[in-house]
């Protein structure tokens, strides 16, 4: 094989090789099946307890994953669903402040998601229930020309650790995901 041979097959070679679509690597991001969603540092939580409007209102989850309300102080949340933190604010209330305290606990504002690489405005925004990675590039502006249309990665805590995976542009985005959209080679 003379060299102008070799030349050509290594470029058609590379050439092919760029229009090979990744494998998707979504199951390390699903984490448990039926997991509720937990709660963590960015989030804000409605609280309201019954006959109570001094105790009801919104908290904030602090850095260190702890509301703090008035009467019973900090509550560790982090880590925790809704249904597991009305349990912890009822056990804390009923030690002494209310009798038979009734509390609900829903999600007032989910924590920010991350987007990186190549969309107009990187940077973080608030989370949309039913977001997947295609409106989560809208909400940044869209696609820069150079942009892999066809798949982003996503990191995410599972089970206290992050994972990052390949996915489709169709895959739904959670709160906190950060998301970076890479570069395309053609």
């Amino acid at each position: 094989m003379n060299r102008r041979t070799a030349l050509m097959t290594i470029a058609s070679s590379l050439t092919l090789a760029a229009c090979v679509h990744r494998p998707y690597r979504t199951a390390v991001l699903d984490g448990p099946p039926g997991g509720a969603y937990t709660l963590a540092s960015g989030d804000r939580l409605r609280i309201i307890v019954f006959g109570q409007d001094n105790l009801s209102n919104i908290y904030a989850v602090d850095g260190s994953g702890r509301i703090a309300m008035p009467l019973i102080g900090a509550v560790p949340v982090a880590g925790l669903s809704t249904a597991q933190v009305e349990r912890a604010v009822e056990a804390r209330l009923k030690a002494g402040y209310i009798r038979e305290p009734k509390v609900t606990v829903e999600v007032d504002t989910y924590r920010p998601f991350f987007v990186l690489g190549e969309v107009t405005n990187s940077g973080q925004y608030p989370y949309v229930n039913g977001m997947t990675v295609q409106t989560a590039v809208a909400i940044a502006g869209g696609y820069t020309p150079r942009a892999a249309k066809d798949s982003a990665e996503i990191t995410r805590q599972v089970e206290g650790r992050l994972v990052t995976g390949t996915v489709p542009i169709t895959y739904p985005v959670r709160p906190g995901d950060t998301i970076v959209i890479k570069e395309r080679w053609f």
